[in-house]
């Protein structure tokens, strides 16, 4: 953490709130994680990483599940806390607050699994695998009905409080409320030791003098707000900035109070952003230890639970040894290797954990819905792989037109960033209904795309494609449709290698070799990419000693000694 400006500066995108004794010289400035105390419990059992568990006997295994069923129990962390929710009164504006889904996993077999896990565990797995996790405010459409009927609320309180402070003698009995809830939230963003600024704030915005001000006709709210808006300054983070200045041109002291409480829910989610991204370490320690203990007490009572496991490993070793099909009408790097996308691979690799267990990843997003051996171990990322596999097959087919297009369209057209945008913005909208009709869809896409391309070409002075390849283009895009299509088969091919490069070498390597085809979506690759791994190495944490075992009985071991590596 670096401290700019009075400003604690923390990693990634979200940026604490200002140290304000540094601002102001009225409290020494403090890291946020100061006020942690929080010590992550080291994991039990060894990280898979190629050897044996240091909890697995020695010996070479012949049956998995009887040594992992012995898997010493892990100690179980106590769940944290979410923050509590500020009580509802009865003269107050709804805040924008931060809001998150509520995440269902399937309830078939074995539904204990899903089932045994609560509600802070599922949120502290979602935070602890997704390092970009975070709240945002909850939008309303404001032609949606939802919108409309909050607005219609909102406006109705705030036109309620001009009332009264218009009325003679004006009334401030809401106007208190409002007060009692700013100091309130002005207190939550302060650190635990800043202990003169929360005096300060105690006694400006003391309820009972502000009621007894009241009473008497002596309560001033605009200069109220004024100094509230000074506390802002000093609290906000460095992005607030804007919103707060814009606060103090506003002159009416109900829009500036509407105002006030807009941007105080904004600077809330920042908090709480700010919390999670300091508290992530020990949500994920705490993930690891009960998803794995959780599993231990199930493999206890039911020792046949890692079956769908090692068949699903297995046949992960058994696509090792087969040679990589290979398309002969493209001849550019069809195939990569891990240590480059772009290096062709001749022969396959002797048998490592490491490629053995990214092999069995890379084969979820390919598995058939209807194989109901699905891993035990990864039943609580289904759905998460899901949206993965849909979201590979969108690019296999948006990387498949432009790939196609590009060969139509000449260096000079689609070195264009703009004519490529427009392209593949239009190609994502096409496309999105491919899985319910792909002749059809294919078909509106390749009538779309050569009219672009015609018209681009006709703006830029170039020369218009003529009938026989204006045919051919449209031909090779409808082709598309069909899983066998070379392009398709090739672009699908290379980004499952990139993926399985991302698992061994990480995103930002793989991402600085892509092979042809690719580079057109760099940025859909990195997301998924980013995604995967998060995914796949969260499990290996949990679940790597029972992967160990199970590898033992698949690779020789002195293959295994020999290609040894490292933990993904």
């Amino acid at each position: 953490m670096q401290v700019l400006k009075g400003r604690v500066v923390t990693p990634g995108p979200y940026i604490a709130p200002r140290a304000t004794g540094q601002t102001r010289n009225q409290d020494k400035p403090e890291s946020r994680n100061q006020g942690l105390e929080v010590q992550p419990k080291k994991t039990p059992g060894q990280e898979f990483s190629g050897r044996a568990s240091a909890a697995a006997p020695p010996a070479r295994l012949h049956r998995p599940a009887d040594s992992i069923r012995n898997m010493p129990d892990v100690e179980e962390k106590v769940p944290l806390k979410d923050p509590g929710d500020a009580q509802c009164r009865s003269c107050k504006p709804e805040i924008s607050a931060p809001t998150r889904e509520d995440p269902r996993g399937p309830e078939d077999h074995p539904a204990r699994l899903i089932g045994t896990v609560d509600d802070v565990s599922k949120l502290s797995n979602k935070i602890g695998m997704n390092h970009d996790f975070h709240v945002k405010e909850k939008v309303s459409s404001p032609s949606s009905l939802e919108g409309k009927v909050k607005e219609t609320m909102h406006n109705a309180f705030w036109d309620h409080l001009k009332e009264q402070l218009s009325a003679t003698p004006p009334d401030f009995s809401c106007a208190l409320e409002l007060l009692k809830e700013i100091k309130e939230i002005l207190l939550s963003l302060l650190l635990p030791r800043q202990s003169r600024l929360r005096g300060e704030i105690e006694e400006a915005l003391d309820t009972e003098l502000l009621k007894r001000k009241a009473e008497h006709g002596a309560l001033n709210v605009s200069l109220l707000s004024k100094y509230i808006l000074d506390m802002m300054t000093l609290l906000c983070a460095p992005i607030r900035d804007e919103a707060v200045q814009n606060l103090e041109n506003i002159t009416d002291p109900v829009q500036l109070l509407r105002g006030i409480f807009q941007v105080l829910g904004l600077m809330k989610m920042d908090m709480v952003n700010y919390t999670i991204q300091s508290l992530q370490p020990h949500l994920q320690e705490h993930s690891i230890q009960h998803e794995r203990a959780t599993f231990q007490e199930l493999l206890n009572k039911q020792p046949s639970l890692l079956d769908h496991t090692t068949k699903w490993l297995t046949q992960a070793a058994v696509d090792l040894t087969m040679p990589l099909p290979i398309c002969l009408d493209i001849s550019d790097s069809t195939t990569m290797a891990c240590s480059s996308p772009n290096e062709t691979v001749s022969s396959p690799e002797p048998l490592s954990p490491t490629m053995v267990l990214s092999q069995g990843f890379l084969n979820l997003l390919l598995w058939d819905p209807e194989n109901e051996e699905f891993p035990e171990t990864l039943l609580m990322d289904r759905t998460r792989l899901r949206e993965l596999e849909s979201q590979l097959h969108q690019l296999t087919l948006l990387a498949s037109v432009l790939l196609v297009a590009s060969s139509f369209s000449g260096s000079v057209l689609f070195g264009s960033p703009q004519f490529v945008d427009k392209l593949k913005r239009m190609t994502k909208d096409l496309i999105e209904e491919f899985d319910s009709r792909p002749e059809e869809a294919m078909q509106t896409v390749s009538e779309q795309v050569s009219q672009e391309i015609h018209q681009s070409l006709k703006n830029m002075g170039l020369a218009a494609l003529s009938s026989d390849n204006t045919a051919s283009l449209i031909g090779q895009l409808q082709n598309i449709a069909k899983k066998e299509d070379c392009v398709r088969s090739v672009i699908d091919q290379r980004i499952h290698l990139f993926l399985k490069c991302c698992l061994v070498l990480g995103v930002q390597r793989s991402l600085l070799d892509l092979p042809g085809g690719l580079t057109v979506i760099e940025a859909e690759l990195a997301e998924l990419g980013q995604k995967f791994v998060s995914l796949t190495h969260h499990n290996q944490k949990v679940f790597g000693p029972y992967y160990t075992e199970i590898l033992k009985t698949l690779i020789p071991p002195a293959q295994a000694l020999e290609n040894e590596v490292e933990s993904l």
